[in-house]
């Protein structure tokens, strides 16, 4: 086969260089930053985070092809002390169950939404402005949108079944996901893929290439700008605080379509004996500033986290935009994103291009499509 080049050391170009190396090609990956994992790098120890809110889903095809590579490493379910620690943010309040609305929108767990109308005013005309209101701000988690309501219907829905589904199938990546990322490149290195960090690619090397960066970067390499795609923009909170009893587990933000969690109760490691480590995220609205998204989001850890200032040992807060995957608005599907395959043997992948998923799952599904295509291999959906 053809050397193949992969630009981009996330999780996309992970996977596309070890589903390359698999079909017997030399691959060579390039990536910018002076590590691996894009993303999905975790800070250092002591306090161990991920950029805004990370989980795997044991539902789905990126976990599965995980486990038959014997990729997934340590992870634990939600724990049992855990769902007592949920909480929903409602009116300004904290309450410990779900509000009357939003059950019979979670009962009708098999009927499809439409592509054309917006979530909001799906359920709206169903079960009415307070069950659609619920409802599209319990998705934030999964959106990173200020308002995930005026998104397609059929965007919405599956994502929303998914981080409510009973058992939870969210796991967390012990140790944070730059673990994940350290199994993939041992991976890719196993199978002779050749990795160079430090190594920006400026101009489109020759073809066969999996270009797995950003659409912004993909068009400086392709010579022009691609088709502007959706994204959240949301401001990030990482907390580590002194741990008492009474903190909530989770808080989604009923209100605001933010998001708390306390990632050292599945996960002690993450922080310093007798302290919790928090991430939590606030979707950004049109035209708003950091410090006044951050204002609201310390609102919310507030009421999830009483007295939280004066326990607070570490903290730090960024802005992610354009980097929470593609958001496809009413009448849009993920087929309209821009094409995984661009002709002349070049291929995109990422979590903004044309293929299906949750968050990561796009990721894992325009890899493993554009590293059969540049191997050779149909284009089958057997990654799903």
């Amino acid at each position: 086969m053809e050397n193949i080049t992969v630009v981009g050391g996330g999780l996309a170009g992970l996977v596309a260089a070890i589903t390359c190396a698999e079909a017997g090609a030399p691959v060579h990956l390039h990536e910018a930053h002076h590590s691996l994992g894009g993303r999905a790098r975790s800070s250092a120890s002591p306090y161990i985070t991920n950029e805004g809110p990370h989980v795997l889903y044991s539902d789905g095809p990126w976990w599965r092809w995980l486990a038959e590579h014997g990729l997934l490493g340590a992870c634990a379910a939600v724990p049992l002390g855990g769902l007592a620690g949920f909480r929903f943010r409602q009116h300004g309040r904290l309450r410990r169950t779900p509000p009357a609305a939003l059950l019979p929108v979670l009962r009708r767990r098999r009927r499809q939404a439409p592509v054309d109308v917006d979530f909001h005013t799906w359920i709206r005309d169903q079960h009415g402005p307070a069950a659609a209101t619920a409802a599209s701000n319990l998705v934030g988690v999964a959106t990173f949108d200020a308002d995930p309501g005026r998104l397609s219907a059929a965007f919405v829905w599956p994502r929303l079944l998914r981080v409510t589904a009973i058992p939870p199938a969210a796991r967390y990546a012990i140790g944070g996901w730059s673990g994940l990322v350290d199994r993939l490149a041992t991976r890719a290195s196993s199978l002779g893929v050749r990795i160079s960090t430090d190594a920006r690619v400026t101009s489109l090397p020759t073809s066969p290439v999996i270009v797995a960066t950003s659409l912004e970067a993909a068009g400086r390499l392709l010579g022009g700008e691609l088709p502007p795609v959706a994204s959240g923009r949301a401001v990030l909170l990482d907390l580590a605080v002194r741990t008492v009893p009474g903190d909530a587990f989770v808080v989604s933000d009923l209100d605001e379509a933010g998001w708390l969690e306390r990632y050292t109760l599945p996960d002690p490691g993450l922080a310093p004996q007798g302290e919790s480590l928090i991430q939590a995220q606030m979707p950004l609205r049109p035209g708003e500033s950091k410090a006044d998204g951050l204002a609201r989001l310390e609102t919310l850890a507030d009421l999830a986290l009483p007295g939280w200032r004066d326990r607070l040992t570490w903290r730090r807060d960024a802005v992610a935009h354009n980097r929470t995957g593609a958001l496809d608005l009413p009448g849009q599907t993920w087929r309209d994103r821009p094409a995984i395959d661009r002709g002349d043997d070049v291929y995109l992948a990422g979590d903004q291009v044309a293929a299906p998923g949750l968050l990561s799952e796009v990721s894992f599904h325009s890899a493993v499509t554009a590293a059969r295509l540049a191997t050779g291999l149909p284009a089958t959906e057997a990654a799903r």
